[in-house]
């Protein structure tokens, strides 16, 4: 994650500010002298494409479109919600953001990113449509990710509007799939990338004095157990940070012990696990193959199919009929 960041561009702004800059039904609002429905980011819902969202222990993460022809204006007032980092999918994003008396225009490629605490009034007026994965995340999970990484707790942190941060556009796209079908997400996978993302926006943005980062691994038994305790759960409910706790150590070390310990995630292990058990079953059992992928802890049987054929090259049927 030691990933220097670039600095944004300003573009000049297109639209005039004030009402010129709102959408037809913000107009409309205003002079009848109402509010236009917003979502819980501040976005006038009519300008929204359908939402996609996951919530988790201390983040919730979100896929927000915002329809190419409407203007409008995003504004949320002051919060102890915590902080929201956005990445943006695609090219051509433009806001102009207001703040202490100020503005400034801004535009986003690909991958660029924005970072900004809840606890300042925020408002920003919409030129063209967007695409974002957003992650919220809640005061407590910042202050645990400063834990784990040895640095003073901080309530906010933030970045300049439209900076390129690959490592978070990474993340956050490894997230889309799940977002797309979250009754197929595995908890375990989606706070698994939620705490990376955690971990990597303080490193990046804290701006204290960490102390050297602690680099010893994890025990055999530390190991040992985190296994036992990811294989009990193959539904993938249990999260980071209750394995990280079990064996005493934090995230960080957690997910950086395990994976050179085992050459893998913690969640690609429990996929792995969870293949072997269904391989298992299909040789050893009459279960149907439905009763098959719910007790190894997938989705359906078309989630297990697509999973053990991509690991092993053989469709769950043929494996029962080879034996």
């Amino acid at each position: 994650m030691d990933l220097a960041l670039q600095g944004c561009k300003v573009f000049p702004f297109i639209a005039d500010a004030g009402i010129k800059a709102m959408s037809t039904q913000e107009q409309s609002a205003a002079v009848r002298g109402r509010s236009p429905a917003r979502d819980s980011l501040g976005c006038t819902v009519a300008s929204l494409g359908p939402p996609q969202e996951l919530s988790g222990n201390g983040f919730v993460i979100y896929r927000r479109t915002h329809r190419e022809r409407d203007q409008s204006r995003v504004e949320t007032e002051a919060s102890g919600r915590g902080l929201l980092a956005g990445v943006a999918l695609g090219a051509g994003h433009r806001r102009r953001i207001f703040e202490a008396g100020r503005k400034a225009d801004y535009a986003f490629a690909p991958d660029s990113c924005y970072v900004r605490s809840f606890l300042d009034d925020y408002r920003a007026d919409i030129v063209t449509g967007f695409d974002f994965v957003l992650v919220e995340i809640a005061p407590r999970a910042l202050h645990r990710a400063c834990a784990d990484l040895d640095l003073p707790p901080v309530d906010a942190l933030s970045c300049s509007p439209g900076t390129a941060d690959p490592v978070l556009a990474g993340l956050a796209r490894a997230l889309l799939p799940s977002l797309a079908a979250p009754e197929r997400s595995a908890a375990l996978f989606v706070d698994q990338v939620a705490t990376a993302i955690q971990l990597h926006l303080v490193l990046r943005l804290h701006g204290g004095n960490p102390r050297p980062e602690r680099r010893r691994g994890m025990s055999l038994g530390q190991v040992r157990r985190a296994q036992e305790l990811l294989v009990e759960s193959l539904q993938g409910n249990v999260l980071i940070g209750d394995v990280a706790d079990a064996c005493g150590v934090s995230r960080s070390q957690f997910i950086r012990g395990f994976r050179a310990a085992t050459g893998v995630t913690p969640y690609q292990w429990l996929l792995r696990q969870r293949v072997e058990r269904a391989r298992e079953l299909l040789v050893n059992s009459s279960l149907p193959l439905a009763d098959v992928a719910l007790s190894c802890g997938f989705s359906d049987q078309s989630h297990m199919t697509r999973t053990v054929s991509r690991h092993t090259g053989l469709a769950p049927g043929a494996w029962r009929r080879r034996h």
